[in-house]
């Protein structure tokens, strides 16, 4: 089976598309939720809930499904690595503490590992069940 040479502007096209669309999904599911649920004694939790990060991840799937499937690799994991990290960022920052950096760092280096394993998952499903497989 012959390769496709890497070609440079569709891989960096991919990357920009999956980067603005994951920052308009983390708009979409977190970017509006920013209250904090106190609790009678005294403890704080949130600002999500867990169906909201559920709903991200899961519309997510889409995006990196589209880049992996057409061999779009770096799109699909510097993509929505990229943009769940300056979202994230942008998000969290306001946070005195500056302990938000921790949680930034976690989100990039969780979704550079997800996006990377399920990438890999869908190119291995497509590969197998792609037209261009033939039988001898």
């Amino acid at each position: 089976m012959a390769q496709r040479p890497l070609k440079l502007v569709p891989q960096l096209m991919a990357i920009l598309a999956v980067a603005v669309i994951t920052l308009a999904l983390w708009a979409a599911w977190l970017g509006w939720d920013q209250h904090r649920d106190v609790h009678p004694d005294g403890s704080e939790t949130g600002p999500y809930e867990a169906w909201q990060v559920i709903g991200l991840v899961l519309t997510l799937l889409a995006p990196v499904y589209w880049a992996a499937s057409r061999r779009y690799f770096a799109g699909a994991v510097l993509g929505v690595t990229a943009g769940l990290t300056a979202a994230a960022y942008y998000d969290w920052s306001d946070d005195s503490s500056g302990l938000f950096m921790v949680g930034v760092g976690m989100v990039m280096v969780g979704s550079l590992v997800v996006t990377g394993a399920v990438s890999a998952v869908i190119a291995s499903v497509k590969t197998r069940t792609g037209p261009a497989r033939q039988r001898s």
